[in-house]
């Protein structure tokens, strides 16, 4: 188990040196796990500040050219793909298919950047992120893989130049990590200081720097294990949502722990309530979105109705997840469900 101490890493006295060697550690373990140089680690506060950190640290550092994204990316990328063009930037958001997956032909000469997720974090479809680097690469792009929804399941193809994890996705509740390909550089956020090979200035969070390194060590180690039995329980999961009336969401190939579809005539926050007080936690859309009543932007990019939007269903399950919570899971679903009322 990784020890944190308190200390300024950036300090010379006992607690200094202590707090540092924990952050070297940290960043040592981090880069173990993804297979690479130490130097390539940049540790973030979290997810979308390591997005942002990818996009416009690049863009800033880069030359002139088209930004390629997709319309079912998570929010913190489009936002900040949408600032880079209120800057002047010309920008793609490309259409995804009723999957919810990307056509690499939206990459074209003249493509400088492209930012591409490694799998929905809505509808859970796996990505061909290899075919996105392979050519984006051959038009001289840059590419971005946002790897915050995926990582505990499947690995990140090689070659991308900047990748994006979130610590809470990862499981360690806190923290960011931003994979920078040797030789690139990239401007920081913010200024101020030397830190993190000076792509991000101010103080570093050990607690959260261990904590992702951590986890992702963890994931690395079980993920291959640990995947056929979310297969066979979100597929449990999907057959009964059809069962009950559901239209599944996202295709194959999809993160083997997601189960997800729509109900054209129930509310999602009527059944999210209902199943809240069943005692089963599910989600409608992107939990960065959950304080809004808007449709999620990932169902309506994938063709779907304003009313199939709003009557979605997300369940997910875990490393821990039992085959009994799954039982127990299909019991609170059938009653619920039947009594959740049509919408009016």
């Amino acid at each position: 188990m990784l020890a944190v101490p308190e200390g300024n890493p950036s300090s010379p006295h006992a607690e200094g040196r202590a707090a540092r060697a924990a952050l070297d550690h940290a960043r040592d373990v981090a880069a173990a796990a993804l297979g690479v140089r130490r130097t390539e680690i940049t540790f973030a506060s979290s997810g979308t500040e390591a997005v942002n950190l990818a996009l416009f640290g690049a863009v800033r550092s880069g030359t002139p050219g088209r930004i390629v994204t997709w319309a079912a990316e998570h929010q913190s990328v489009l936002a900040a793909v949408r600032r880079l063009q209120a800057l002047g930037r010309e920008t793609l958001i490309a259409s995804v298919d009723g999957d919810a997956q990307v056509d690499v032909s939206a990459i074209s000469p003249g493509t400088s950047l492209v930012s591409v997720g490694l799998a929905n974090n809505e509808v859970g479809t796996i990505q061909p992120v290899a075919e996105v680097i392979e050519r984006a690469h051959s038009v001289g792009a840059l590419v971005h893989v946002d790897a915050c929804a995926g990582p505990r399941w499947i690995a990140i193809p090689d070659g991308a130049d900047l990748v994006s994890f979130s610590g809470h996705k990862l499981g360690a509740g806190r923290g960011g990590l931003v994979l920078v390909r040797d030789g690139l550089r990239i401007d920081p956020l913010f200024f101020g200081g030397p830190q993190e090979w000076g792509r991000r200035a101010g103080h570093e969070d050990v607690t959260s720097a261990t904590a992702v390194a951590a986890a992702l060590q963890t994931v690395t180690g079980l993920r291959r294990s640990k995947s056929q039995a979310a297969m066979d329980q979100s597929q449990t999961l999907r057959a009964l949502l059809v069962e009950l009336g559901g239209t599944l969401t996202g295709g194959a190939p999809r993160l083997p722990n997601f189960a997800t579809c729509t109900f054209a005539d129930r509310r999602g926050e009527d059944m999210l309530l209902a199943l809240d007080l069943a005692g089963l936690a599910a989600s409608s859309g992107s939990a960065c979105a959950s304080g809004s009543l808007d449709p999620s932007h990932v169902l309506l990019a994938m063709g779907l109705s304003m009313e199939q939007a709003l009557g979605s269903l997300r369940l997910s399950t875990t490393y821990a997840t039992t085959d009994e919570e799954i039982d127990r899971a299909a019991e609170v679903l059938r009653y619920v469900l039947s009594r959740v009322p049509a919408r009016g």
